[in-house]
């Protein structure tokens, strides 16, 4: 009896050994394929990554590409249509547009140089005038360019005839300063005038060409009269092109021209004002 009591303890616990190492080997197995499956899952996750980092990569060159071709087309285009305008007339429109921005660009810049600060100006000339006299306020309006300190320093120059003498002498001076700021202005208004009507001179040209091309043949063939009217339809948009890029400018070019006139009027007022009471303090 003994011995088989002994021999049960001895199976129960060998089978709990048994089921003890198998659940062990089973918790490690499940590790096992847990971290086996995470890598795999990392691993495709970086693939995925890696893969639309490329596709993006890819689709912003061949962005880059499209926009690089457009370019290029839109400027081998624009060469190829000037040059089936017609070397004659199209160059004339050339011309146009360039000396016209060349007169445009010159204005500009000594419209730019021509502003000046009205006030400041002034209440220098008026410290000048009440602390060194006319002398003084004569330096200052040498020293700063400009129409404005033009029309001050001659105004200053006639003061010893007298203040009726200084007004003349400021509307003298002013309408000669408003005459160097609208030059060469009627030069910009001819050749946007002249850019459409060398332009509509090809279209008539090449109108003509086309009807000549359909009496020579006897028939109306559009391969016949294609090339006259492309020609002159070319011409006409160069020409429209060119009268609206230096109509723009013209625009901007006399709006500059008005706002240093009323300046110049303005401070010519005031400064009229200045010399009254500096007379009168001296009187």
């Amino acid at each position: 009896m003994k011995k088989a009591l002994s021999l049960l303890a001895i199976v129960s616990l060998s089978m709990g050994t048994v089921n003890a190492y198998t659940q062990d080997e089973m918790t490690a197995t499940e590790v096992v394929v847990d971290s086996a499956a995470t890598e795999t899952t990392d691993s495709a996750d970086v693939l995925l990554d890696s893969a639309a980092a490329a596709t993006d990569s890819e689709a912003s060159e061949e962005a880059i590409g499209e926009v690089v071709e457009s370019d290029k087309a839109f400027t081998q285009i624009l060469k190829e249509k000037f040059i089936e305008g017609g070397a004659f007339f199209m160059s004339f429109v050339l011309l146009a547009l360039v000396l016209g921005l060349a007169l445009v660009i010159e204005r500009i810049i000594y419209l730019t140089f021509a502003q000046t600060n009205t006030e400041k100006l002034l209440s220098e000339v008026e410290g000048a005038l009440n602390n060194g006299g006319i002398d003084a306020a004569k330096e200052v309006c040498r020293n700063t360019r400009g129409p404005v300190a033009t029309i001050f320093f001659e105004g200053l120059d006639h003061y010893e005839e007298g203040l009726d003498m200084v007004d003349k002498s400021i509307m003298s001076v002013g309408s000669v300063e408003n005459g160097k700021l609208e030059k060469g202005v009627s030069w910009i208004s001819l050749f946007i005038a002249l850019a459409p009507m060398l332009g509509f001179m090809g279209t008539v040209i090449g109108m003509i060409g086309a009807f000549d091309a359909i009496e020579a043949a006897g028939d109306i063939n559009p391969s016949l009269v294609a090339g006259g009217i492309k020609v002159a339809l070319l011409t006409t948009v160069f020409g429209l092109i060119t009268a609206i890029i230096l109509q723009i400018f013209y625009n901007l070019i006399v709006a500059m021209i008005d706002g240093i006139v009323i300046k110049m009027e303005d401070a010519s007022i005031s400064f009229l004002d200045i010399l009254v009471d500096f007379k009168k303090k001296n009187s």
